[in-house]
């Protein structure tokens, strides 16, 4: 498996992954639509941001998005193939983003985390920082708002993860 740059022709792809990923942890077929345009990734977003998939020989298992803004980069996405989670495709994404956030001379890089990959995070070094509230068909639902302070994990991490 590699990390590389996404191209902005694999989108469509990267689209379906989101959808996949976020279909294993059991949310019903109306909330996935509900959030189908925030799981779209657009060519067009693959060229403005760092988008980043881990490929293995062709096939694309996983993807993470940064999404940099006034010296904080947001992780915007991060998907896994559903047979691939817990296989370390997702940490190598994660520390990949942090390299890059880190690279790019980011402070920090938050995260708006579905609640089922808050322990994911947490393991990898992010801490709470707040909560972010909406509403889903009438129901309340709650992000945890995560933070991963940069200078602080690579003293802790060799380079190279």
């Amino acid at each position: 498996m590699k990390l590389r740059k996404a191209l902005p022709d694999e989108a469509g792809r990267l689209s379906e992954i989101a959808l996949e990923a976020k279909r294993h942890w059991g949310y019903p077929d109306n909330w996935i639509e509900h959030w189908r345009d925030d799981l779209t990734i657009t060519p067009e977003f693959v060229t403005a941001n760092e988008v980043y998939v881990a490929d293995d020989g062709g096939a694309i298992l996983g993807f993470c998005a940064l999404v940099l803004t006034n010296g904080k980069a947001e992780l915007e996405h991060m998907w896994v193939r559903p047979e691939h989670i817990g296989s370390g495709v997702g940490r190598n994404l994660f520390m990949h983003a942090l390299e890059r956030a880190t690279a790019l001379k980011a402070d920090t890089l938050e995260i708006s985390a579905d609640p089922n990959a808050v322990g994911f995070y947490e393991r990898l070094g992010a801490r709470h920082i707040g909560r972010v509230e909406s509403e889903i068909e009438g129901q309340p639902r709650v992000l945890p708002r995560l933070s991963v302070d940069l200078d602080t994990v690579h003293k802790k991490e060799p380079s190279g993860w």
